[in-house]
């Protein structure tokens, strides 16, 4: 006896195998139709109706349907019918074959309109009423806090230098079916069908982010998938290193990144890149704050490091490439630089280029490039080129050999199937990166950041290095008797945004001394000079009411947090802070 559902396929157990994750791993079966019951009288289930399932049926011994209840679900038995003159195998019963064209049920239903009817329709309006809901009426829980986030991004200041705010086309990228698609591989490699369409757009991707960074894709390839700068990094790192070889990057406490590897003081490894790799640290001159490159040439011939890193999350000057590229070439070193940070103003030729002397590139696709958060990697490929002088020059060296690695560094030995949707996203995004509009906010940004810096050594604060050549500035607060912990803490009480860091020499891992602020996401909204040092004013009142908190209520987090509330100098800074952002537009928002 069959067993099947009504306008659908053969019920079937689903056999498939479980194994890895990842496509490539996973071994195939066909699904086996399920055989509930024999066709023996001590086998058929227990009738639930005894009516005929519809006009025109035969009765059960002719055929028909059997209603019957099976683990808590109402199944249909379809039974088959005898053959009238008893032809086909004697007796008259149907052959044991019957589950066998029992499969060719569904499209013989199909094919003759059977299954388009109300049922199909009934269905459909069930997918609908599931599938078309509005985030209000699925979730309006999820809907009030999101509606609330969306206001205090209006009505704040965002400082915090690795934010910005994306334009509405990433969101309705990010927000699109393409979040359906399951595509591990490359374009024209896949380990899945019907990814025509996905591989185009990460192809349009690729050539967009080359355009944007003015790369010849003859020297330079680029992979677009990571989700993440750290998942960028370590994606590297895997691709081009084994276990326990030596990488070497600027000390997060001088303004390093972690994913460049770090150990605290007391020899814990913070990151993924010192568990799976050995690394040392270069740091800053701490009487000036700037990287002193002849302590990073000494320690990398001392350390022989196989990845060099240059780049960080909190260095307000330009970076020497040129010696960088020379110090890597004496220690044998692959040049890597995380321009995460600066990678919008690299694009605007605003800087510096790594590309001129770097082997390898990683970025975010967030912060000043105002994109969706990911990552993103550069290598370069093709004939190796001769090195002159710190830069490259034309030579006949051989074959890069970073892509294949680096490609299998991020999948599959780092993640899963790329993010269709970040990647969609992306691909607007390094489009309005390569327009003259993008190279003029670029600039703004850096106005920007220069009177904010100004503004603040006007008032007599000390800020690392003394200023800025870039989107952000490092305030050092003790000085002031702060700390950043407490600082941000007051300045998120007035609906200001910024973040807590180290500055070199203090004890960062428990009590930042600065705070980093940066520049893109206020003027992403349409923040001139004379707005910024309007902030920087807001600023400066934000110190006042700190100390005279701590003052009163001493520096035990607890105290000093209820010494904010109903605060009157915070309720009015807060007042004041809310009037001035709620005056510029917000990008996708905005009508």
């Amino acid at each position: 006896m069959d067993l099947s559902r009504p306008a659908s396929s053969d019920l079937s157990l689903g056999l498939h195998s479980h194994g890895p994750s990842h496509a490539h791993a996973r071994v195939h079966a066909v699904p086996a139709p399920l055989r509930l019951f024999g066709d023996s009288e001590d086998a058929k289930p227990e009738r639930l109706g005894g009516g005929e399932a519809g006009g025109g049926m035969e009765d059960e011994e002719d055929g028909g349907d059997q209603h019957f209840s099976l683990l808590g679900h109402s199944l249909c038995v379809k039974r088959p019918r005898r053959a009238v003159n008893g032809g086909g195998g004697g007796g008259g019963e149907t052959s044991s074959c019957s589950s066998s064209s029992a499969a060719l049920r569904p499209a013989k239903r199909q094919a003759t309109g059977e299954g388009s009817g109300p049922d199909l329709e009934i269905r459909r309006a069930a997918v609908r009423a599931w599938g078309n809901q509005s985030l209000a009426e699925a979730d309006p829980d999820v809907q009030a806090l999101m509606e609330r986030e969306l206001d205090r991004q209006v009505r704040g200041i965002e400082l915090i230098a690795s934010e910005n705010f994306v334009c509405r086309a990433v969101l309705d990228a990010l927000g699109s079916h393409l979040t359906n698609k399951y595509s591990e591989g490359l374009p024209g490699a896949r380990y899945y069908g019907g990814n025509q369409h996905i591989d185009a757009i990460e192809r349009l991707c690729h050539e967009r982010a080359l355009t944007a960074f003015g790369l010849d894709p003859a020297c330079w390839g680029v992979n677009v998938q990571p989700y993440s700068c750290t998942s960028a990094n370590l994606g590297v790192y895997t691709g081009l290193l084994q276990p326990k070889d030596r990488i070497m990057g600027l000390e997060p406490l001088s303004g390093g990144h972690v994913s460049h590897g770090y150990y605290t003081p007391g020899g814990k490894k913070v990151s993924g890149a010192s568990i799976f790799f050995e690394s040392l640290s270069y740091k800053v001159n701490p009487q000036t704050g700037y990287i002193d490159y002849d302590k990073v040439e000494e320690r990398a011939m001392d350390f022989h490091p196989k990845i060099l890193i240059c780049g960080g999350s909190s260095y307000p000057r330009e970076w020497d490439f040129a010696r960088m590229r020379s110090i890597a070439d004496k220690c044998g070193a692959v040049l890597m630089c995380d321009m995460a940070h600066i990678s919008g103003l690299v694009a605007a030729k605003e800087c510096r280029s790594p590309f001129d002397y770097c082997d390898v590139v990683t970025s975010t696709t967030h912060k000043n490039l105002r994109g969706p958060r990911g990552g993103i990697i550069f290598f370069r490929k093709g004939k190796k080129l001769r090195k002159r002088g710190g830069s490259f020059s034309q030579g006949d060296e051989g074959e890069y050999d970073f892509e294949d690695k680096i490609n299998f560094g991020v999948f599959p030995s780092m993640q899963g199937g790329p993010h269709n949707n970040h990647i969609a996203a992306l691909a607007i995004t390094l489009k309005q990166v390569a327009t003259p509009e993008y190279k003029a906010y670029i600039q703004q940004v850096k106005k920007n950041a220069q009177a904010l810096a100004s503004a603040l050594l006007r008032r007599k604060c000390r800020l690392v290095t003394g200023g800025t050549d870039n989107h952000l500035v490092l305030w050092d607060l003790r000085t002031l008797g702060l700390t950043g912990k407490i600082f941000e803490k007051v300045c998120e009480a007035c609906h200001i945004s910024i973040n807590k860091t180290p500055i070199y020499g203090d004890n960062g891992s428990i009590s930042p001394g600065g705070v980093r602020i940066g520049t893109p996401a206020m003027t992403t909204r349409g923040c001139l000079e004379d707005d910024f040092e309007l902030i920087a004013e807001f600023l400066i009142r934000a110190t006042q009411i700190a100390s005279n908190v701590l003052k009163e209520h001493g520096k035990l987090q607890k105290e000093f947090l209820r010494g904010l509330q109903n605060n009157k100098d915070v309720v009015e800074l807060r007042n004041q802070v809310e009037a001035f952002a709620s005056q510029f537009a917000m990008p996708g928002f905005d009508v």
